[in-house]
């Protein structure tokens, strides 16, 4: 009977589903998060009657046909990039990028990968990195003797040193932006890698046509919506029960069937 397999088909789509939602609710206080939704498409179908062939001699046609599917695949789990609120810290090497744009970091194995998630340290040499001691690129060095770190929204880093009272600029924080965000390759850590799908970066200046602004003493949220994932959620279990109950009935029919003596 179709409808068993149908049914199976159902209840895996409806388990990615929730293994996708449960990411989501998991990541809600991740800096920077982007939330991920499951979709879905439905497969081939067997046609027992072609719509639009001709069912007499006289040229009459078949309006609509027989056609019965054979239930669901996942197409894709697309990575929503809206942003998230900004969060403030007064940490001033917390960046937070309003608008387009990655921060670049470099990997220790040479690669760059692109993050949103702006909430930055100093190591025992003065470097801005990430919290996995990534340093961004281009690389920023904070003197030993600042005394103040100040980041325009244009990428600008400036400190005051020790005796000093005029800023000093110690280099400029690039973004990169892509034509398809969506098609970054997650790599765990906040991480994302450039991908065939995402095409390759545009670097440029905050503030530049298409590119965010920076704000220091912030970080971006994540944009998960809690109420929307518990909703979606239940839906999905429910979903999933339903699912099972057909194969429950289907299986319940066969074994009617069974039963028939001739």
């Amino acid at each position: 009977m179709q409808a068993l397999r149908t049914a199976a088909t159902g209840m895996a789509a409806q388990q990615l589903n929730v293994e996708v939602i449960s990411n989501n609710i998991a990541n809600m206080n991740t800096v920077a998060f982007k939330r991920q939704r499951a979709e879905f498409q439905d497969l081939l179908y067997q046609t027992l009657a072609a719509a639009g062939t001709q069912s007499s001699d006289q040229g009459t046609i078949v309006p609509t046909g027989v056609q019965v599917g054979a239930g669901v695949k996942a197409g894709a789990v697309y990575r929503v990039g809206m942003q998230g609120s900004l969060t403030r810290t007064d940490n001033p090497y917390d960046l937070a990028i309003d608008g387009r744009g990655f921060f670049q970091v470099l990997t220790p194995s040479g690669e760059i990968a692109f993050t949103r998630a702006g909430n930055f340290s100093v190591n025992d040499q003065g470097q801005l990195v990430t919290q996995d001691g990534y340093q961004i690129e281009p690389a920023i060095t904070i003197p030993a003797d600042a005394i103040q770190v100040s980041v325009s929204k244009n990428g600008q880093v400036e400190v005051i040193q020790a005796g000093q009272t005029a800023p000093n600029v110690v280099g400029v924080i690039e973004l990169a932006t892509f034509v398809n965000e969506g098609g970054l390759a997650a790599m765990g850590g906040n991480l994302f890698r450039e991908t065939a799908a995402s095409g390759a970066p545009t670097n440029g200046t905050p503030g530049s046509v298409g590119i965010g602004t920076l704000t220091q003493g912030y970080t971006e949220a994540s944009n998960v919506d809690a109420v929307a994932e518990i909703t979606a959620l239940i839906v999905a279990q429910r979903a999933y029960e339903m699912n099972s109950k057909v194969i429950s009935t289907a299986d319940d029919m066969l074994a009617t069937a069974n039963q028939v003596k001739s």
